[in-house]
């Protein structure tokens, strides 16, 4: 797969909600008593999300998003990356902007100054790392086609497209306008399908979407067995092969799959001595699998890159590594 045009300016540019994260240790008891379902994301209103923001510890407040985390990640693994999304303008959306653009993301939606405001995402860590979300969308509902500057999508190897996007027709209107975009230009469109539960409300969408629209596909297994309504991984491996140019399957302490057409190229899961929270790891995954792409490396080892990269996190709180990126992908250069 050769990704390259002196014309564009940025690896990858991301399209999805713009969140605040706010993460905080919790245990199994609490996280019972408060009705929440472990290991998964659920969407709730402004009053639900107050209730629970109310309930939790100790927080660590860092912008998040699907989407955000992976353009954040390529510009620390030494890549140039954009962003699409919509704050507010309060003080969640300020932090938002900041800690975006001082990762290194070119960020230029202008902030709202009416209706609702900046997202957050309530982050519950257990001893098991097996992190429980509660998602308020906020200002993200109102994403929408005038947000996707043209000439910004135009600029990027790939426009990689957060699948969360789908619960919101505006949303999902924006990230097909990217997709047009991208493709007559001659650029390259890649998706993650987010989440087992999202892949369910929107599998035939998503379906529809994989076979005219989508080059580069990520899923961890739960939701690419979900996506073809099967329980084994290595049957929705063969079921997908025909319909993406490449596909990115993560399976976690299993490691991953990429696969191409007829070809499977099995990765190992890097090694991470303390796994403390899984927030972000498969953002970091996408993060790494792109960035090798766009710099011309092999599948191969754009798959090592981005186990590394994933792994790279899994020892702290949150889905931005405390730590630059970039020794993982010059590791993975000279190896390649």
């Amino acid at each position: 797969m050769t990704i390259s045009s002196a014309r564009q300016s940025f690896d990858v540019v991301g399209i999805g909600n713009a969140i605040i994260d706010i993460l905080a240790a919790a245990s199994d008891q609490q996280i019972a008593e408060l009705g929440l379902a472990k290991g998964t994301m659920t969407l709730v209103d402004r009053e639900r999300s107050d209730f629970l923001y109310a309930k939790m510890g100790a927080a660590r407040e860092v912008s998040g998003g699907s989407a955000a985390n992976t353009v954040a990640a390529i510009a620390s693994l030494g890549g140039k990356a954009a962003f699409i999304g919509r704050v507010h303008d309060d003080a969640f959306g300020k932090i938002f902007a900041h800690d975006l653009r001082a990762s290194g993301v070119t960020f230029e939606n202008a902030p709202a100054t009416s209706g609702p405001p900046t997202a957050r995402c309530l982050v519950f860590v257990p001893e098991d790392a097996q992190r429980t979300m509660q998602t308020y969308l906020g200002a993200c509902v109102e994403l929408c086609p005038d947000d996707v500057d043209e000439a910004l999508v135009a600029s990027g190897h790939v426009v990689y497209l957060e699948g969360y996007l789908w619960d919101k027709p505006a949303a999902k209107a924006a990230c097909i306008k990217a997709a047009d975009i991208a493709h007559k230009v001659g650029n390259k469109v890649a998706l993650t399908l987010s989440d087992p539960f999202c892949v369910g409300r929107w599998r035939s969408e998503f379906l529809d979407l994989i076979h005219g629209r989508v080059d580069i596909l990520f899923a961890n297994e739960a939701e690419i067995t979900a996506l073809f309504e099967t329980d084994d991984f290595d049957a929705a491996v063969q079921a997908i092969a025909p319909h993406v140019e490449i596909a990115a399957l993560t399976r976690g302490a299993l490691g991953s799959v990429i696969v191409k057409g007829e070809r499977r190229i099995d990765i190992a899961a890097s090694p991470c001595p303390t796994v403390l929270d899984t927030t972000g790891a498969g953002d970091l995954f996408a993060a790494g699998f792109l960035r090798g792409l766009t710099a011309g490396l092999d599948l191969e080892a754009s798959g090592r890159l981005a186990s590394a990269s994933a792994a790279s996190i899994l020892g702290i709180f949150g889905p931005r590594a405390s730590e630059p990126l970039l020794p993982l992908f010059e590791e993975a250069a000279r190896g390649h």
